[in-house]
């Protein structure tokens, strides 16, 4: 076989089609976010940049940065392999207590990302529970989605976000067999919330546990920030919290919260945990100054959310087709593979501003769209300067003004 050929060709497919992902270089900088050095031809470049999961700018906090600094030059650089080989840092430690009790839970287990994290506990649960039915949401990301493959235990798809159909599938079942619930609190494309009480009353009249991926809700929501389990008070009703520190904590990682027992059976059977090297020390030290920062702080979540909104209400009254959502996240629909990749692209080159597009598999086909994510530091300036630039590119392609 000419393997060679193979993968040229595939790539050809993916240019085709307009989805070849090309990623820009960019260089962050401390100090002055959201701005960015954009490495394309010629020199450096500043550029604004509209689409960072950084979501409260707290990668560059200097707390974060004081606190990484502070355990690099106590322990180094790494953490010298997998937790069973090195043993667990103090700083793995504290994060975990840290963790678990901003989540309500007894304990909690670090993960080198979310996705690992999402991967290996439901992977691990359906390998381990004889019978287990799981429950999953139509539009649980992928990483969930492979956690239960690989779990290979039997999978029901009910609605987005529609606990009536959830129920309906669960009647069908054996009351004996053991079942979870999985879904997600935010979702990242739609910026849609699920609703949790509600999943919380269908999986308790059928004795199911309950996993909430918290990923695009942590550090944003709910009194102290721990998300929307704390927000729409169930945190003590949902089994298995899962969340990330690479998003609004700022750094990188994953975790899940959840009863001393339930962690002690990941740590002990869950392969992704087991076999990954450990978190270094310097990245559990600024995920835990984060935390600790962001739940005595709720004026960035004010902030936050009043930034989306305000960018939310100009992109509408400039007639561009924003995408309705309840979250932090501002969808504006193109609709068109090759078209949104070009919008992405004029938008840097003619205005100097960073959007990444969004095309499939990540949405469906013919819902491309350009995925926004105000932060607390996008002033009114930016805002204004962003929705010129959007409108210049709209004209310029001739893009569609009203969402569909």
């Amino acid at each position: 076989m000419d393997f060679e050929g193979f993968f040229a060709e595939k790539i050809a497919d993916l240019r085709r089609e307009g989805r070849y992902r090309v990623f820009a270089d960019l260089e962050r900088q401390a100090g002055a976010f959201p701005k960015a050095l954009h490495y394309g031809s010629g020199a450096p470049k500043d550029v604004t940049v509209w689409c960072s999961n950084d979501y409260l700018g707290m990668g560059q906090h200097p707390q974060v940065i004081a606190a990484m600094t502070e355990a690099l030059e106590r322990c180094g650089a790494g953490a010298g392999g997998t937790r069973n080989i090195s043993g667990t840092n103090h700083y793995h430690v504290l994060l975990e207590t840290e963790l678990a009790a901003w989540n309500r839970k007894p304990a909690a287990l670090l993960f080198t990302s979310g996705y690992v994290a999402n991967q290996t506990v439901l992977s691990t649960l359906g390998r381990q529970i004889p019978g287990l039915i799981v429950y999953s949401d139509a539009q649980n990301h992928n990483s969930m989605i492979e956690g239960m493959r690989q779990g290979k235990s039997e999978r029901r798809i009910f609605r987005h976000n529609d606990p009536a159909d959830l129920e309906r599938l669960m009647r069908e079942a054996d009351p004996a067999a053991p079942k979870l619930v999985a879904f997600e609190s935010v979702y990242s494309m739609d910026g849609d919330i699920g609703p949790l009480p509600a999943f919380c009353d269908v999986a308790e009249r059928f004795g199911a546990m309950t996993f909430c991926d918290e990923v695009h809700a942590v550090g944003m929501y709910g009194p102290t920030g721990a998300g929307i389990c704390e927000r729409d008070e169930v945190l003590e009703r949902i089994t298995i919290v899962q969340g990330t520190l690479a998003k609004a904590i700022g750094v990188v990682g994953g975790y899940i919260a959840a009863s001393e027992a339930l962690v002690d059976f990941v740590r002990s059977f869950g392969a992704g945990f087991i076999f990954s090297s450990a978190m270094p020390p310097a990245v559990a030290a600024g995920a835990l100054a984060s935390i600790r920062f962001l739940k005595s702080h709720p004026e960035v979540r004010q902030r936050h959310q009043e930034r989306a909104n305000s960018l939310r209400r100009r992109l509408a009254q400039a007639d561009l087709p924003v995408l309705l959502s309840e979250s932090h996240i501002v969808p504006v629909l193109v609709g068109d593979a090759t078209l949104c990749k070009r919008a992405s692209d004029e938008l840097m080159n003619r205005h100097a501003i960073y959007v990444q597009p969004i095309n499939y598999p990540t949405v469906p086909r013919g819902l491309e769209r350009l995925r926004i994510t105000p932060t607390p530091f996008h002033d009114d300036e930016m805002m204004d300067r962003f929705v010129a630039a959007l409108i210049d590119v709209w004209k310029l392609l001739g893009l569609r003004k009203a969402a569909a």
